[in-house]
């Protein structure tokens, strides 16, 4: 969270301390508060002595009134409503506030207070007088000593907003990440805080303080690592988040994850410190803020002295380049609409000769390809670079072959003669027995009524006017290389010549100073012997459930006799259904009540196995039989009837299934084995060794296709 300074008349301080601490920062903008104990500064109290009062510094509230006065709140709460507009949210819909206690978060409480309570479509208060509907998180990553303190001084201040508030701590249990990981960890660790309250409260909507400013330092940020325009376009106005860890199964049924609204992207940092006067609000600094050390700092310090010509002429081209990024991702919606077929079992299919007969722009082409394997790899990161320059000289290829590609491996569809391209995850891919276990008492899908608001919100967005960039004829950038964005943009006079240098300077120091940093850190990776751990397999308990590979849902537990499915697939065979057979356990499955099962994907001997066990003779006649088991064993088999002979049916009819399945994508199937190797379960194609075993398999992505929502209007 924020940290810093809240400031009262009793507060007193070192001039040398008071002065740095103040430097930079709008001196108009701070408030006496009562909380004056709190200075952290260096991280420390500062002593009393060789102080001044601070009325010396001429802090008065006189000051901060006559401030106030002058601030139209008036055309921050039009744009604000005109902004709620587009995203398709109205005063009724459940919100949460990602607070900092900083003037960006504070501003977005007072607009968004203001907007609820206000107007046709207002909404109340409860019976302890907060706001209907809007939740105040306040996150302590607890890096800090006084941190708890600080949440507690931002959580009173909000709740006299009447907002209601939750902080909520962050463990580290691996240890506080390090300097040089601790805002990346920090924001990671924040996420999922959001994620998890949200879900705790049911809100499908949080509210984050990110505002113009940040886009300008995002832009320079992006650009001194070569980003095209897509990067350049800078963060979205709103866009769907998921969880990177499952709670419940409660989440899974329909996973909307949160929608994330940045509603002050057209408002300065200027404009957040004239909200909070407007509103008479306190906030606190972050003296971090001015620290070199971090590449945001730097580029931000840089940015703050120069011209409000230059500000405005950068946010055009940030602007230029979100309604690139718009169009961009509106083709890529159709194409995968109109040429990508997704299978339950995992992999996706493009028709190539659909591509082929549309003329579309690399740019679109490279989004669209990226998407499509980031949603069967189930990766968090887009993929770029490299990778993706290797398949677009793959798709170029006709008819296609075989290759392996960001965690995706890319094939012709059997039978298409090289016109369609299978793409299943690579069971190769580093991450590829990624494995999540969580609780569940059913195999029920739970209601989770925020799914439904989030669908409607959607909805309501995507039927605002201009939503929709209708061509590109006014899209600028589609043919253009990363190095020459801004050439193009000084071409087409959407910058001058003079902005044109400066960010050019800006970009040069910051490559510089990112090249020196990761010539370093590789370095230091060579000098360090890096151990990699592979697990074949993890274990399942009964009743638990597993997300295997994000894609995934898998559960299951063992009955104490058959049940009527089973009995009626076996009706056609001549076996023995008494009550004394199905009440008797399975033994050639080894699977009790207690047992856990090991979870991994297909290999090639459980197809061998498999055949083998779909020989068994279903006679009388025999008392064992000799297969060989999924870890390549030959094993004698003993006869239980049913059992054994409904393993065999059951064997003979996942066969069948198998066959509709290209062999490349049955790599990616769960499979579940006992202990001593022996393949017990294909649940994607309902293959049990035992009919007392109830196996639960769903494919259900955590992240859906395309990323779920976002827009760059």
């Amino acid at each position: 969270m924020a940290r810093g300074l809240i400031l009262s008349s009793s507060t007193t301080l070192t001039a040398n301390s008071l002065f740095t601490s103040f430097s930079k920062t709008p001196l108009k903008s701070f408030k006496f508060s009562p909380f004056s104990h709190l200075l952290h500064h260096h991280h420390h109290y500062l002593p009393k002595s060789s102080s001044i009062p601070l009325s010396c510094c001429c802090f008065s509230a006189s000051s901060s009134s006559s401030q106030q006065c002058s601030i139209d709140m008036s055309k921050y709460k039009q744009a604000f409503s005109n902004r709620m507009d587009m995203a398709g949210i109205k005063p009724h819909h459940r919100i949460a506030l990602g607070v900092s206690g900083g003037p960006d978060s504070m501003a977005l409480c007072v607009l968004t207070a203001g907007w609820k309570t206000t107007g046709v479509n207002s909404v109340g208060t409860d019976s302890s007088g907060f706001i209907d509907g809007l939740l105040a998180i306040i996150v302590d990553h607890g890096l800090r000593a006084e941190s708890k303190e600080e949440a507690n001084v931002v959580c009173k201040r909000v709740s006299e907003m009447g907002i209601r508030c939750e902080i909520t701590s962050c463990d580290w249990p691996s240890g506080k990440p390090k300097q040089g990981q601790l805002q990346e960890a920090a924001r990671e660790k924040r996420y999922q805080v959001f994620h998890d309250v949200c879900a705790k409260h049911q809100i499908g909507v949080l509210f984050i303080a990110h505002h113009a400013d940040d886009q300008a330092e995002l832009f320079i940020l992006r650009l001194s690592r070569n980003s095209g325009v897509l990067g350049l376009a800078g963060t979205p106005f709103t866009s769907q988040i998921f969880p990177m860890q499952t709670r419940s199964y409660c989440e899974v049924p329909e996973n909307q994850g949160i929608l994330l609204v940045r509603p002050l992207l057209d408002f300065s940092k200027e404009d957040m410190y004239k909200i909070c006067q407007g509103g008479t609000e306190e906030w606190v600094e972050d003296p971090t803020n001015q620290s070199p050390l971090f590449t945001r700092n730097r580029i931000r310090m840089a940015l703050n002295p120069l011209s409000s010509s230059f500000k405005s002429e950068l946010q055009r081209v940030i602007s230029a380049c979100r309604k690139t990024r718009a169009y961009v991702d509106q083709v890529c919606h159709n194409l995968i609409h109109h040429s990508v077929v997704i299978n339950d079992h995992g992999y996706a299919v493009i028709d190539l000769q659909i591509l082929c007969d549309l003329k579309i722009e690399d740019i679109c082409l490279m989004k669209f390809l990226s998407v499509v394997l980031q949603f069967v790899s189930q990766r968090q990161k887009q993929i770029r670079g490299s990778a993706l320059k290797l398949l677009m000289d793959y798709l170029r290829t006709f008819p296609c072959k075989s290759i392996t590609a960001a965690g995706c491996y890319l094939c012709p569809e059997p039978g298409s003669r090289g016109s369609r391209v299978l793409v299943c995850c690579s069971v190769d891919f580093a991450s590829s027995l990624k494995m999540e276990f969580f609780e569940t008492h059913s195999f029920r899908q739970q209601e989770y009524c925020v799914a439904d608001e989030l669908g409607k919100i959607v909805e309501d967005e995507k039927s605002y006017p201009n939503h929709f960039v209708q061509d590109a004829s006014n899209v600028h950038f589609l043919d253009v290389n990363p190095e020459s964005v801004l050439d193009e943009a000084k071409r087409l006079n959407i910058i001058s010549e003079s902005t044109y240098s400066s960010i050019l300077v800006l970009q040069k120091q910051e490559t510089d100073r990112f090249r020196s940093k990761v010539g370093a850190i590789s370095d230091l990776a060579s000098k360090q012997k890096v151990e990699i751990s592979t697990t074949f397999g993890k274990l399942l308990q009964p009743g638990q459930c597993c997300y295997f590979m994000d894609r995934f849902i898998l559960t299951w537990k063992l009955n104490d006799k058959m049940d009527r499915d089973v009995v009626s697939d076996l009706v056609d065979y001549d076996i023995d259904f008494s009550e004394d057979a199905q009440n008797f356990y399975c033994s050639s499955c080894v699977v009790h009540h207690d047992n856990v099962l090991e979870v991994r994907y297909m290999i090639e001997s459980d197809w061998l196995y498999l055949a083998e066990l779909s020989k068994y003779p279903l006679s009388g006649n025999f008392t064992e039989y000799e297969v060989m088991s999924a870890n390549g064993n030959t094993q004698m088999i003993e006869k239980t009837v049913p059992y054994l002979n409904y393993a065999s049916v059951s064997a003979t009819k996942a066969l069948v299934l198998l066959k509709s399945i290209p062999v490349a994508a049955r790599r990616s199937l769960p499979v579940l084995i006992n202990q001593q190797g022996k393949l017990i379960s294909i649940p994607s194609v309902k293959f049990r060794h035992c009919p007392c075993l109830m196996v639960h398999v769903e494919f259900k992505p955590k992240i859906p296709l395309e990323g779920g929502h976002s827009s760059f209007i």
